[in-house]
C-alpha cells in the first residue's frame, strides 16, 4: 500500500499552472501602467471566496483560475504609477523571484546551520555598512518597522531596567520608564510601549517645530521634568521621514542630547532611509550612524515585495540578552544540522522565521545602490515638482506643509468652512481610487484635511503626478457646482 503525500501525481501538470502563473503575474506587473489604479473587490468575487473548508482536492489548475478570476486583479494598487497612498513600495520582478525561490527552499531561518543564515548574515552586514554602524553591531530581518521598533525597545528597555525584566517583570524591574518621540512619529511606538508593558502613557508625545520636526528644547525640558518628578527617561526617537508629511527630524542634535543624557537612541527611517541616498538630504541623516538602534523598511523605498524589515542593534550582547532563551531541544552542537550558534531566534520573540534575506538580496544584487539611489531620487524630484504644480493652481488649490523629503500635502480650496472643505477633500479622494484615476490618501495637519501624496513607486511619472492634479481640479469643480446647484 502506498503512503500519502502531498507531492502531485501530475508533475508536469503542476509545472504548466507554474509557467501559467508567473507569465501571468509578470503580465500583471508589466501592464499596470495601462490598468486602473485600484479596482473595487466586486461582490461576485467577495462572493466567490466565501465557501465551506475544503474537504476534497481539488485540482490546481482549478484553483489557480479562481485566484485569476477573484483575487488577482483587485489587489491594493500599489503596482500603479498612480499609487501615492501610504508610503508602499511597488515591489520589483527580480525580488518576485526572491519569494518564489525562498518559498521552494522552505528555509525556517529561526536557526540551524544552513545556507540561508549565511545569506541574511550578509544582508544585515550590508545594512550596517549603509547607516554606519559597526561591524560588531547585531541585526535581524522583520516583518517591518513597526516588529522592529517593538525589538529594538525591548533591547532599549532591558537596558535601562532596574532589574531582571524576563525574571520579575515590568512592574518590578522597568517601573517609572518614560520614553520620547514627537507627536508626528509613528503609532507603533505608542503600540510598542503597550505591548512592552510600559504603557502607552510612557510614551511623551514631543511638540514639533513648524517644520514638523522634533522641538529638541522641548524635548530636552520634557526630560528634566519627568527626572524631577521622580520618573526613569531611557530613549528617544528621531524619525527621518515622518508618515504626514516626510519631515526629518535633527537626527544629530538628538543624539547629543541622548549621549548627554544616557538614553538609549532610536532612529525610524521606516522609508526615511532614502534620505541617505539623495545628496541634499543625506547630511541630515547620517547622524543615524550614532543610534544605538536604527530600523526601517526594505518593502517601502527599496521596492522589495511584501513583506521584510529589518531591526539593527549597537550593542550585539544586550541584543542577545534580550531574547535568548532556548530549551534542551533546541541545543546547539559544534557540528552538524545544530551548528550555526548564535541562531536568529536569539535576536527576536520568533523561532519560526521565513527567508524573508531572499527577495532583499535578490533586489539589491539586480540593481544596485545605484539603481535604487535613482529612483529614490526621482521620487523626491518628483515631490518637488507636484509642489510646483500645485503652487500653479492656486488659488483653487492650496500647499499644506512643504514637501522636505517624498511626501506632498494639498488640499482643494472649497468655498465652504472648514468642516465641509475637510469632507470635500475626502470626498475628492474616494473619487480619485473608485474611479481608479490616481490613488492618494488624506490625512490631517491642523484640523485640515490634506490630500497626501507620498512618492516611493518606482514606476511613477511626472504625467501621473499631473493626471492627479487635474483629477482634483476637475472632481472638486465638479463637487462644488453640485452643491451650489
Amino acid at each position: 500500500m502506498s503512503e500519502p503525500t502531498l507531492d502531485p501525481a501530475d508533475w508536469s501538470a503542476l509545472r504548466a499552472a507554474f509557467h501559467t502563473a508567473v507569465d501571468d503575474g509578470l503580465a500583471h506587473l508589466q501592464g499596470a501602467l495601462d490598468a486602473p489604479v485600484w479596482v473595487p473587490p466586486p461582490a461576485s468575487a467577495q462572493a466567490a471566496l466565501r465557501e465551506p473548508l475544503p474537504q476534497a482536492p481539488q485540482p490546481v489548475a482549478d484553483v489557480y483560475a479562481a485566484f485569476k478570476a477573484h483575487v488577482l486583479p483587485y489587489g491594493v494598487g500599489n503596482v500603479h504609477p498612480g499609487f501615492f497612498g501610504w508610503v508602499h513600495g511597488a515591489g520589483n520582478a527580480e525580488g518576485v523571484l526572491g519569494e518564489l525561490m525562498a518559498a521552494f527552499m522552505n528555509a525556517n531561518v529561526g536557526g540551524r546551520w544552513h545556507i540561508a543564515s549565511d545569506l541574511e548574515h550578509q544582508v544585515v552586514d550590508w545594512c550596517k555598512e549603509m547607516v554606519g554602524l559597526p561591524a560588531s553591531a547585531s541585526g535581524l530581518l522583520t516583518s517591518g518597522t513597526s516588529m522592529a521598533t517593538i525589538i529594538a525597545l525591548t533591547v532599549a528597555r532591558n537596558t535601562h531596567a532596574s532589574g531582571d525584566v524576563a525574571r520579575d517583570g515590568v512592574a518590578k524591574a522597568a517601573a517609572g520608564l518614560v520614553g520620547y518621540a514627537s507627536t508626528e512619529a509613528h503609532s507603533c511606538f505608542a503600540k510598542a510601549f503597550d505591548l512592552l508593558g510600559l504603557g502607552r502613557d510612557a510614551v511623551r508625545p514631543v511638540p514639533v517645530n513648524a517644520a514638523r520636526e522634533i522641538d529638541c528644547d522641548a524635548l530636552e525640558a520634557m526630560i528634566a521634568a519627568d527626572r524631577a518628578a521622580g520618573l526613569v527617561p531611557f530613549c528617544a526617537v528621531a524619525t527621518i521621514g515622518t508618515v504626514n508629511t516626510g519631515a526629518i527630524d535633527d537626527v544629530a542634535r538628538v543624539a547629543d542630547i541622548c549621549a548627554r543624557e544616557g538614553l538609549w537612541f532610536h532612529v525610524d527611517a521606516a522609508f526615511g532611509i532614502g534620505a541617505l541616498f539623495s545628496p541634499a538630504h543625506r547630511h541630515r541623516a547620517e547622524a543615524m550612524g550614532r543610534a544605538d538602534s536604527v530600523a526601517f523598511d526594505f518593502h517601502k523605498w527599496f521596492q522589495v515585495p511584501y513583506d521584510a524589515g529589518i531591526a539593527l542593534i549597537r550593542n550585539e550582547s544586550a541584543h542577545y540578552a534580550a531574547f535568548s532563551a532556548r530549551k534542551e531541544y533546541l541545543a546547539t552542537a559544534e557540528r552538524g544540522l545544530a551548528a550555526g550558534e548564535p541562531w536568529f531566534c536569539d535576536y527576536g520573540p520568533e523561532l519560526s522565521r521565513t527567508f524573508r534575506a531572499l527577495k532583499v538580496w535578490f533586489t539589491f544584487k539586480s540593481h544596485g545602490l545605484e539603481g535604487l539611489g535613482a529612483i529614490m531620487r526621482k521620487n523626491i524630484a518628483q515631490a518637488a515638482y507636484l509642489e510646483q504644480l500645485v503652487r500653479e493652481s492656486a488659488p483653487r488649490l492650496e500647499l499644506l506643509a512643504p514637501a522636505s523629503l517624498n511626501i506632498v500635502c494639498f488640499r482643494y480650496v472649497g468655498p465652504g468652512d472648514r468642516a465641509a472643505t475637510n469632507a470635500l477633500n475626502k470626498e475628492i479622494v474616494a473619487d480619485l481610487q473608485e474611479l481608479g484615476l490616481s490613488a492618494p490618501s488624506t490625512t490631517t495637519l491642523s484640523g485640515v484635511t490634506a490630500i497626501r501624496a507620498c512618492l516611493t513607486n518606482h514606476r511613477t511619472r511626472r504625467q501621473d503626478l499631473e493626471a492627479l492634479v487635474r483629477g482634483v481640479l476637475e472632481l472638486g469643480d465638479k463637487r462644488t457646482a453640485a452643491s451650489a446647484a
